[in-house]
């Protein structure tokens, strides 16, 4: 390992010396403290040395992830399954930026069994405002109120957002309500329902959002019996038809033999920037719970690595017991916290292409998605594709592009435009007047004006762009380098964009080896590129165009003393031109800024003119 891998590479040595050859989790730092990255390993040590004695062999992005680690952070536990817990709960806790996470469920409805001492079922999007056991998330707010409604023609229990306890109760706080009078409730406020026998109905109702429905329907037959014993039928009738709801629901959703007791499916499908998970959850035979997802893709990682990633996750996020999943491939989940089958026929085959063409369904669904709100046209569509061509790290939704003017050396300028989304951003342009660079160097102007830039914003701690482009080729782009990289220690992507004989841009080049990227002609990326190229030219060539006018009009009079900006002003706003002021009387000039003032200026011309 050298320096052309990690700046930090005698660090870096020292650290990987230490590790251990044991199971853990590992972090990698940046030099602010920042989490790059969580991972997990059977062995730490060959796994952490791995990204650095392969380097050549990694992705452009992790090459990227590796030039910035500064620190690395170990714990070590007993085991593979203890390992591949604590890297889900470190990347939920610590949001590091080059993993890959689930997208958050928020929008997704769920139904919550709250933790009181006479729960409630509650309809929630947001798990973080309410305590107790969740089930869900479920696909879309339809499926989950059409099983709320079952539970609620099976069951009585209260809706009112009462703060029921035992002690309440008995000191007589509550009043039975309406829901009472018409059978939706059995009054636990007012003791005609006791605390036993309402929690027996939570704990059913819990057993059907679990899916587990043959004890349900085995207490509900027995009830039945017990009640034609006593003949009395129209209880039995009653309890008969919630058999019979319950028995239709099950159906509808038994693809199976129900001798498959308790699974869940994976299935996963990809695209560049893009994972689509789906996990089905089977109870005896049928689904009791379908749910699809996608994952942002950080490192190009494949697959495997992506489910092996979020099957944790998920079976968390839906509250799963099972204890063997079915999946289209292995993965690297240890066999003692989830049994693995990758079937090639049977009832679990037909499960898992069941799986296979939700995900299907649904990765079309937010493709189509994407297209309806990032057309073409739309900038951020642009931005990836930008991402995708030159393998940025992140999507450059912040770019800022440099330029140099001058005519044959004099008054030398330079501009930087800076582009926020795709759009010009005029608030952050900045134009510079060269301090330090003597004749027509544009290399050295270049360096010089980017390192004010950076150094500035690296000393104020402010945002860096995602991306750095230069209106010029090869060498232009090496002059950048050498200031971001190699002086100021900064990792920004830079690129640059190159004319043809015809001074028409045709090609846009990125990396050390200069990589040629085509720009086809009315291309949204050719308009952008063009856009950002036309505006930073245009800035530049402004602000030397005035620099140049006020050189040459106004110079007469700023040699003056005692002529301050705003008289100078009022002057030239009024006469139009150095030449108009010396022709003018003294009281034609008395009117504009005084006598005193008029009497010097006009005796500091006409010594001039002599």
């Amino acid at each position: 390992m050298d320096k052309s891998i990690n700046k930090n590479f005698d660090r870096i040595k020292l650290l990987l010396k230490t590790i251990p050859e044991t199971p853990g989790v590992y972090r990698y730092y940046d030099d602010s403290g920042n989490v790059l990255y969580v991972g997990k390993a059977r062995n730490l040590k060959r796994r952490v040395s791995s990204y650095f004695s392969h380097f050549t062999d990694l992705s452009p992005k992790i090459r990227i992830l590796v030039r910035k680690i500064y620190d690395i952070k170990y714990i070590i536990v007993e085991n593979e399954t203890d390992a591949l817990l604590l890297e889900n709960n470190l990347i939920k806790q610590l949001q590091p930026k080059y993993n890959s996470m689930l997208k958050d469920d928020k929008s997704y409805p769920s139904l919550c069994i709250t933790a009181e001492p006479y729960p409630r079922l509650l309809f929630t999007r947001d798990r973080s405002t309410i305590k107790g056991t969740f089930y869900g998330p479920y696909p879309n707010q339809k499926i989950l109120r059409e099983l709320q409604d079952i539970i609620r023609r099976l069951f009585c229990y209260r809706t009112c957002k009462l703060n029921l306890t035992p002690e309440s109760i008995r000191q007589g706080k509550f009043k039975a309500c309406i829901n009472s009078q018409i059978g939706l409730c059995k009054a636990p406020c007012v003791a005609d329902e006791s605390r036993e026998e309402y929690l027996q109905t939570i704990e059913m109702i819990r057993n059907i959002l679990k899916g587990d429905f043959k004890e349900i329907i085995d207490d509900l037959k027995k009830q039945m019996l017990d009640y034609a014993e006593r003949l009395e039928f129209e209880q039995a009738e009653a309890v008969k038809q919630k058999i019979i709801l319950l028995e239709q629901y099950q159906s509808r959703s038994l693809v199976v033999d129900t001798s498959i007791r308790d699974v869940d499916v994976f299935s996963i499908m990809s695209d560049d920037k893009h994972a689509y998970i789906n996990i089905m959850r089977i109870k005896n035979g049928g689904i009791i719970h379908s749910y699809s997802t996608e994952v942002k893709k950080q490192l190009d990682e494949s697959d495997e690595e992506i489910l092996s990633m979020v099957i944790p996750e998920l079976h968390t996020r839906v509250a799963s017991t099972a204890k063997e999943i079915i999946v289209p491939f292995k993965v690297d989940i240890p066999d003692d916290y989830l049994l693995q089958s990758t079937p090639t026929r049977g009832d679990r085959k037909k499960l898992l292409e069941l799986s296979i063409r939700n995900i299907k369904h649904y990765q079309h669904e937010r493709t189509q998605q994407r297209l309806l709100v990032e057309p073409e046209g739309n900038k951020l569509h642009v931005l990836e594709k930008i991402q995708s061509e030159l393998h940025l790290p992140e999507l450059p939704r912040h770019i800022e592009c440099f330029d140099n003017s001058n005519i044959q050396g004099a008054f030398p300028v330079a501009a930087m435009v800076h582009f926020a989304d795709g759009k010009p951003c005029p608030a952050e342009y900045r134009h510079y007047n060269i301090k330090t660079v003597e004749g027509p160097d544009d290399y050295a102007s270049m360096e010089e004006v980017v390192f004010r830039r950076y150094k500035r914003l690296k000393d104020e701690n402010k945002p860096l762009p995602q991306l750095i482009i230069v209106d010029g080729g090869k060498g232009q782009m090496e002059a950048i380098r050498q200031i971001v990289e190699d002086e100021l220690h900064l990792d920004i992507p830079i690129a640059g964009l190159v004319k043809d004989g015809r001074h028409r841009t045709t090609e846009l080049i990125v990396g050390r080896n200069g990589e040629s990227i085509g720009l086809k002609q009315n291309s949204a990326l050719f308009r952008l590129m063009t856009q950002i190229q036309d505006e930073v030219h245009r800035f530049a060539i402004t602000f030397h165009r005035d620099k140049r006018s006020k050189r040459q009009t106004a110079s007469e009079l700023d040699t003056i003393k005692g002529i301050g900006e705003k008289s100078k002003q009022a002057l030239l706003t009024h006469f139009k031109s150095v030449k108009r002021i010396k022709a003018a009387t003294h009281e034609e000039v008395a009117k504009i800024i005084g006598e005193s003032k008029a009497q010097t200026v006009l005796a500091a011309l006409n010594r001039q003119e002599e």
